[in-house]
C-alpha cells in the first residue's frame, strides 16, 4: 500500500493480450471487450473441479490444527448487480495438505464479513455439509474430520455480500463508488486469522501464493473487468467473462466502463485502465519508466502485463500482475505513487509476507527501491520507533513515517555499507531463494548480513528488539 490517500478512481494494471490487434492505445470506448490470452507460451495447472469427489481422503478426528502450507487452488464462479452492488458467488478450493501433519479446519481471509455484510449458504467438504463459523474476516471451515498430509480435499463455499458505496474507512476496499467497482481481497482464501481492525492503512492480510485460479464473473451489463490474470473467455453478449491467473496471492478485481491504454516494455505490456479525465497518459509513463528501473534492479518482472488501474478511492494498493492508482493524485505525487505500487509486484507478491505482523518485510523494502531508482530519499518526520512491530501497534500519524521512512532509510544506509554490487547482489539473491513463498523480516536482514563481512546485525539490532 502506498499510505498516500486520495479520491476514487485511476489505473490498474493486469495480465493480457488482445487477440488479432497490435500492442497500443485502445479506443476511447471499450465497452466491447475483446479476448484476453497470456503474452508467453504459459502452461497452467488443471484449475479445481466444480464437482467434489465422490470419495474422501478425511479420516475421524479432531487435532484443532490447521496450517497455510498447503496447495490450494480456486475455481470461483460470481454474479454482479452492478448498480445493485450485489455478488452472489461460489468459490470451489482444492486443497492438497503439505504441512506435514494432519488437519482439521481452514481458516479463510476475505474482506466480505467486514465490508459487505457477508452471508453463508451451503458449504461442502468432499461432498459433505459442514457448519462455517465466522471470526472477524476470516471463515473457519471444519473439515469434517482431519485431512492428513498429502492427502487432498475439495471444499465449496457460496456466499452472498453487497459491496459498500463510499470509500469512507476502509469501505474502499470493497465498493462501487464513482462508477467504479473495486473488490479486493474479496475471494475466501487459505490464510490464517488476522485482525482487520488496525489503527492505520496497514494492510491486515497474509495469503500463500495459488498455482491456479479461475475466476467466472457474470454481470447483468457488459462492462471492462481489470483483473488478476488473463481473460480467457467473453461471452457474445459480454455478460460472461472467464479470467485464468498463475501463482497468484489473491484476484484483484475492478469493474467499469473503462477506457484503456498500453505500451509494450521489453517483453512486458503495461496497460491502463482509466476513465475520462484521469490522467492516463502520465499514469503509462510513470508505470513504463517504474518498471524499465526496477527490472534493472530486481531481476525480471513476474508476470507478463502490469495492470495500471483507476480504483473507486482510498489509497494507492497492490494485487497480482496489478496496482490500484486512486482518482486525485496530484501531479507531484503520481511517479512516485505508481513506482511504489509496482515495486510491491516483487515484495509481497513474487516474495510473500506476513503483511500484518511484519510490515517491514515488503512495505519498507519496496518504499526504499522505489525511492531509490525515483532518487527521492528524505527523512522521516516522526520520531525514531522500532521496526520489528506489528501494524497493530503503530499509530496513524507515524505508520508510513516510522515503517516506510525510516524502514527504507535502514535498508539504503545498509547499501552504502555494504557497496551496492553487494546489496544489490543479496536482494536478488534473496528474491530467487524466497520466490512465490512466505518470507520474514529476519530473512531479509539476514540475507543482507549474509553478503558482507561487515556485522550488520550488531549495527541494526536496536531498531528489531524482538529480533536481535
Amino acid at each position: 500500500m502506498s499510505g498516500v490517500r486520495h479520491g476514487a478512481a485511476v489505473i490498474v494494471a493486469l495480465l493480457l493480450v488482445v487477440i488479432g490487434g497490435s500492442v497500443g492505445s485502445a479506443p476511447a470506448s471499450a465497452m466491447t471487450p475483446r479476448v484476453e490470452l497470456p503474452i508467453a507460451a504459459t502452461v497452467l495447472p488443471t484449475p479445481a473441479p466444480s464437482v467434489a469427489p465422490s470419495a474422501t481422503a478425511i479420516v475421524p478426528g479432531s487435532v484443532n490444527r490447521t496450517s497455510m502450507h498447503l496447495r490450494a487452488t480456486y475455481d470461483v464462479r460470481v454474479r454482479l448487480g452492478i448498480a445493485a452492488r450485489t455478488l452472489n458467488g461460489r468459490a470451489t478450493i482444492r486443497v492438497q495438505n503439505r504441512s506435514g501433519a494432519g488437519i482439521d479446519r481452514l481458516e479463510l481471509n476475505t474482506v466480505m464479513p467486514r465490508l459487505g455484510g457477508m452471508r453463508l449458504s451451503t458449504t461442502t467438504v468432499d461432498g459433505a455439509t459442514v457448519t462455517p463459523t465466522v471470526s472477524d474476516q476470516t471463515i473457519l471451515v471444519p473439515l469434517g474430520g482431519v485431512l492428513p498430509n498429502d492427502a487432498t480435499a475439495v471444499v465449496v463455499v457460496r456466499f452472498r455480500a453487497t459491496l459498500r458505496s463510499s470509500i469512507a474507512g476502509s469501505s474502499w476496499l470493497f465498493t462501487r463508488a464513482n462508477g467504479i467497482s473495486s473488490l479486493y481481497r474479496w475471494i475466501p482464501w487459505v490464510s490464517r486469522r488476522t485482525p482487520f481492525d488496525r489503527p492505520n492503512h496497514g494492510d491486515p492480510f497474509v495469503t500463500p501464493v495459488s498455482p491456479s485460479v479461475r475466476v467466472t464473473y457474470l454481470t447483468d451489463v457488459p462492462v471492462v473487468i481489470a483483473a488478476t490474470g488473463w481473460r480467457t473467455s467473453i461471452s457474445a453478449d459480454g455478460l460472461t467473462q472467464v479470467f485464468t491467473a498463475a501463482n497468484v496471492r489473491d484476484i484483484t478485481t475492478s469493474i467499469s466502463r473503462y477506457r484503456t491504454t498500453s505500451a509494450t516494455v521489453g517483453d512486458n505490456v503495461v496497460r491502463v485502465y482509466y476513465r475520462p479525465g484521469a490522467p492516463a497518459a502520465a499514469l503509462l509513463t510513470a508505470a513504463k519508466n517504474a518498471l524499465v528501473k526496477l527490472e534493472a534492479r530486481l531481476g525480471p518482472y513476474p508476470y507478463t502485463v502490469l495492470k495500471i488501474v483507476q480504483s473507486a478511492g482510498g489509497y494507492g494498493m497492490e494485487g497480482p500482475g496489478v496496482a490500484w492508482i486512486p482518482t486525485g493524485v496530484g501531479s507531484s505525487n503520481l511517479t512516485y505513487l505508481v513506482t511504489h505500487e509496482v515495486a510491491h509486484q516483487w515484495f509481497y507478491g513474487l516474495v510473500g509476507n506476513d503483511q500484518a505482523r511484519e510490515p517491514f518485510a515488503d512495505e519498507a523494502m519496496t518504499d526504499f527501491v522505489a525511492r531509490y531508482v525515483l532518487g527521492m530519499r528524505r527523512a522521516s518526520r516522526c520520531s525514531t520507533a522500532p521496526l520489528d512491530r506489528s501494524i497493530y501497534r503503530y499509530g496513524s500519524t507515524c505508520y508510513y513515517e516510522q515503517v516506510y521512512i525510516q524502514g527504507g532509510n535502514l535498508i539504503d544506509n545498509a547499501r552504502r555499507k555494504m557497496g551496492s554490487t553487494a546489496f544489490w547482489g543479496a536482494v536478488r539473491g534473496y528474491i530467487a531463494d524466497h520466490r512465490w513463498g512466505l518470507s520474514h523480516t529476519r530473512t531479509l536482514l539476514g540475507a543482507l548480513d549474509d553478503a558482507t563481512s561487515l556485522n550488520l546485525g550488531s549495527w541494526w539490532g536496536s531498531r528489531f528488539p524482538s529480533l536481535y
